[in-house]
C-alpha cells in the first residue's frame, strides 16, 4: 500500500546534516538557529503527529511510533542530536496542528500535511518538502451498490475531518457536480472512522492513503470499497516555522537525503558496505567522494 522509506535514519543523514550543530565553517553550520539551541537544550525533537495513520504516524500498544512521517522526526533526531530516538511526539488533529507549530508547541509538523499556497504564504509555515504524492477519493459500502462517483445523487452525507482540505475539496467537488449534500465533520480522524463505520453518512472521504489505511479499522474493512475517481492533487510533507533558515535547512536535507538514499538502496545497516560502490553519486552520499561534508564543516564521513 504505501512504501515506508527505510532509509530514513540513516548514518549519512546525520553526516550531512549535523553542520547545523555549531561547527565552524562557511555554510550553514556559522548560522545560528534559535530551534537548534532549544532542541540541543531539550534532549529531544518535538515533532508533531496524526492522532493514529498506519503507514504515515501510528502508535502501537507499546506507544512505539512509526510510519513514513515517524521516520522523518526520527532522521531530523539523528541529524541534530546523534540518535533517532530523541523524538517527542505530539498526536495532533488536523484542527490543532498549525497552532502547535506556530506556537512553539512543536518545532516539526511531520502529519500528512497537504502543501497549498495558503498555508505557504499566510499562516508563517514553510513546507520543506514532499515525502507522498496523494489525491483525495471517497470510500462506500459495497453494498450500497456505488461504483463510482457518477453514482452520487442529492442528499448524499459524507463524513471529514474539520480544517483540512479535504472539507474544501469536498465542497467543491458536490458544487461543481450540482449536488447537494450533508457534511458530517469531526476534529478527531478516529471519531470521522467511528461515524462512517456506524452508518452515520454515505461516504467518507479524505486522501486516498489516508482511506485505505483507516479502512483498516473498520468492523469489516473487505465490505468497503475505495471508489476510483481522485479529485484533487494532495501533495504531503513536512512543515516548520518561517524565520528560521538553519533548521528549514535541516529538515529540508533530512528529507532530501532520504528520498536520494532510498533510490540508490542505501539503509543504515549497509552503508559501509556501500562505500564500495561504483556509483558516483552513491560514493558522494556515504562520503567516499566529493566535499559534502566539508561544504557543512564536517568530515566527509
Amino acid at each position: 500500500m504505501i512504501k515506508s522509506l527505510k532509509s530514513l535514519v540513516l548514518v549519512i543523514s546525520a553526516s550531512l546534516l549535523l553542520f547545523a550543530c555549531g561547527q565552524q565553517g562557511g555554510g550553514a553550520g556559522s548560522k545560528k538557529s534559535k530551534t537548534l539551541d532549544n532542541t540541543k537544550k531539550a534532549g529531544f525533537v518535538k515533532c508533531g503527529v496524526s492522532q493514529g495513520l498506519p503507514g504515515f504516524s501510528n502508535a502501537d500498544a507499546s506507544g512505539n511510533w512509526t510510519g513514513i512521517d515517524v521516520d522523518v522526526c526520527r532522521a531530523v533526531a539523528a541529524a541534530t542530536l546523534g540518535d533517532a530516538d530523541k523524538v517527542k511526539y505530539f498526536p495532533l488533529s488536523a484542527k490543532e496542528r498549525f497552532t502547535a507549530l506556530t506556537s512553539g508547541e512543536i518545532d516539526v509538523l511531520s502529519r500528512n500535511t497537504t502543501w497549498t499556497l495558503s498555508r505557504d504564504a499566510d499562516i508563517g509555515l514553510t513546507f520543506v518538502g514532499v515525502n507522498f504524492y496523494d489525491g483525495q477519493g471517497f470510500m462506500v459500502r459495497k453494498d450500497s451498490g456505488i461504483t463510482s462517483t457518477s453514482q452520487f445523487k442529492s442528499g448524499i452525507s459524507a463524513c471529514t475531518n474539520i480544517g483540512t482540505t479535504t472539507e474544501l475539496n469536498m465542497r467543491d467537488f458536490f458544487n461543481s457536480k450540482g449536488i447537494s449534500y450533508e457534511p458530517v465533520a469531526f476534529e478527531k480522524a478516529d471519531e470521522v472512522v467511528a461515524a462512517y463505520d456506524a452508518g452515520r453518512c454515505d461516504t467518507y472521504t479524505t486522501d486516498k492513503s489516508g482511506l485505505a489505511a483507516q479502512r483498516t479499522k473498520l468492523k469489516d474493512p473487505n465490505a468497503h470499497r475505495v471508489l476510483p475517481e481522485t479529485i484533487s492533487k494532495e501533495p504531503l510533507g513536512p512543515v516548520v516555522r518561517q524565520g528560521d533558515a538553519v533548521w528549514e535547512d535541516i529538515v529540508r536535507w533530512s528529507l532530501n537525503t532520504m528520498i536520494e538514499a532510498e533510490e540508490y538502496g542505501i539503509t543504515s545497516s549497509n552503508a559501509d558496505s556501500m562505500k564500495e560502490s561504483e556509483n558516483p553519486a552513491v560514493k558522494r552520499l556515504v562520503g567516499v567522494e566529493g566535499e559534502l561534508g566539508a561544504a557543512f564543516g564536517l568530515d566527509n564521513e
